[in-house]
């Protein structure tokens, strides 16, 4: 017997086995917001939305892109829009006007739901329909299914599930197609390493568009877990809704983890206390943090750290770095060394490392292909393995990352692609050569860093250079630093040589990616 992995049947499971139980608790005081959702309340108002989908046309296999921050309505809409056979676009909302426009005309996005605050971001086009998440503009596509009938779906795990896209080398995002089968077998491997069920509460402090939430929010419907929505990052806002909430699960980047640091440490400057209700798990991901932070997070937070390593064309999950049995028996700054590896292999996961250095993966949730870049995913998915562009080396089953051969910058958990920095510095008039590389922050992971030659008389200064990169680009695309320089290191063909650019940053580090 068979029976297609869609991810429809976690939110159907959830509802079937809990439902009165609490599902959502949405952001409060927010336009649009829907309060607190039962499982069954989340199942009927997905599946009214995918019955308000096929009555407005929108039919199977047409893509619905969704710009906004962390939302209950956001939520239902991985099941609404993919578990009815639609395809969700999420798009990162901190894009720009311009790659919004290209993301939604690539994807040949039907429907574009937006947060009323980036509803100015989404272009007027007479072929693109728009609905404000104001609870007026989208209250009949997210009204409870009630008595009409269900949008009948005939499953097919091979189907695209959301097309997701990813910064890379190029100026242009990619389109990730991750099929129902990627999402669902990363989804229970996931949970299934981290431990989820129906008594963890998750508070969402990663972005649901990054690949899905990284597939979290599946896993943890799936459960019947609880779901609380985190709209905007604040250290102390997270610390207060775990005390609040009992939190027992969180996933997020490194810069997430040194905001709670932070507000911890302004408690204590303020004679106060952390104490949660239930242990808590975080997952951080993105880039590695130093040792000493995770260190910190489990002496001085008590929190569990695990950390995961993947792409989004992965699902994402390939490794992780639990402590095992014989690390917790571990002093706690020794162990912090040993979590700050990649990992070993999930469960279904096979990592090798080719003769380059390169890291390679197969998984059955590696991604399909590239939204219609069909030379892209050849070379991608090349001899049968998926190549990452990080480079790395095996240490035993663990994998360790040391750097990136992709020209990426991986900074707060965003990617951000040193070309298209270059090119928005190029254009400014008084810039002569342009190197752009990520240097190690303990914040941001990398700070996106611009070595910069003006042309001779110019006169800009670091500040206008970042400022003139702010109004062209996404804010967390500009660089934090800019350098100037009387000249940049190159080969004797005139090439840019970025790993003597790089290197004066990263002395005294055993890796040149963080």
């Amino acid at each position: 017997m068979r029976i297609d992995f869609t991810v429809g049947s976690f939110l159907e499971r959830a509802a079937l086995v809990q439902p009165a139980g609490v599902a959502c608790v949405d952001e409060s005081g927010v336009v649009g917001s829907l309060g607190t959702l039962t499982y069954a309340d989340l199942l009927a108002r997905a599946q009214g939305l995918a019955r308000s989908l096929a009555d407005r046309g929108i039919a199977e296999g047409d893509r619905v892109a969704i710009i906004s921050p962390n939302a209950a309505k956001f939520l239902i809409c991985f099941f609404g829009v993919s578990g009815a056979g639609r395809i969700l676009v999420p798009i990162n909302y901190r894009l720009s006007e311009e790659d919004i426009a290209y993301i939604l005309e690539h994807s040949g996005s039907r429907l574009v739901l937006v947060d009323p605050d980036q509803a100015h971001l989404v272009p007027s086009r007479p072929d693109l329909e728009v609905v404000v998440l104001d609870g007026n503009d989208d209250a009949a596509l997210f009204a409870p299914l009630g008595e009409r009938s269900p949008v009948l779906w005939e499953a097919n795990e091979d189907a695209t599930c959301s097309i997701n896209y990813t910064s890379g080398t190029t100026a242009r995002p990619k389109g990730v197609q991750l099929t129902h089968r990627n999402c669902w077998t990363n989804a229970t491997t996931f949970g299934w390493h981290v431990g989820i069920s129906d008594r963890d509460v998750l508070l969402h402090t990663l972005p649901m568009f990054h690949a899905n939430g990284w597939g979290m929010p599946y896993a943890a419907t799936a459960m019947a877990a609880r779901h609380i929505v985190l709209r905007k990052i604040d250290g102390e806002d997270i610390l207060e809704r775990i005390e609040r909430e009992g939190v027992t699960v969180l996933c997020c980047a490194p810069a997430v983890v040194a905001a709670m640091l932070d507000a911890l440490t302004a408690r204590r400057t303020a004679g106060l206390g952390f104490t949660p209700r239930s242990a808590v798990r975080v997952v951080v991901a993105g880039a590695p943090p130093p040792s000493k932070t995770i260190e910190r997070v489990e002496t001085e937070l008590g929190f569990e750290f695990i950390q995961i390593y993947g792409l989004t064309e992965t699902s994402p999950l390939l490794t992780v770095n639990r402590a095992t049995a014989e690390m917790a028996a571990l002093p706690a700054a020794e162990r912090a060394k040993l979590l700050a590896r990649a990992g070993v292999p999930a469960v279904g996961v096979e990592i090798a490392v080719d003769d380059q250095g390169e890291v390679l993966a197969r998984a059955n949730h590696v991604f399909a292909s590239y939204w219609n870049q069909p030379d892209a995913t050849s070379e991608a998915l090349g001899g049968g393995w998926f190549h990452t562009g990080d480079g790395g080396y095996l240490d035993g089953p663990y994998t360790v990352i040391t750097d990136r051969k992709k020209d990426v910058i991986i900074t707060g958990g965003e990617n951000v692609s040193s070309i298209e920095v270059e090119d928005c510095l190029f254009s400014h008039e008084a810039v002569a050569e342009v190197a752009v590389i990520g240097i190690p922050d303990e914040q941001w992971g990398e700070m996106v860093t611009a070595l910069v030659v003006l042309r001779p008389g110019a006169t800009a200064t670091e500040d206008d250079l970042i400022a003139y990169c702010r109004e062209h680009l996404a804010h967390f695309k500009a660089p934090k630093r800019v350098v100037l320089r009387d000249e940049l290191a190159r080969t004797a063909t005139g090439k840019l040589q970025k790993y003597k650019l790089r290197a004066e940053f990263w002395a005294g580090h055993d890796r040149s990616i963080n």
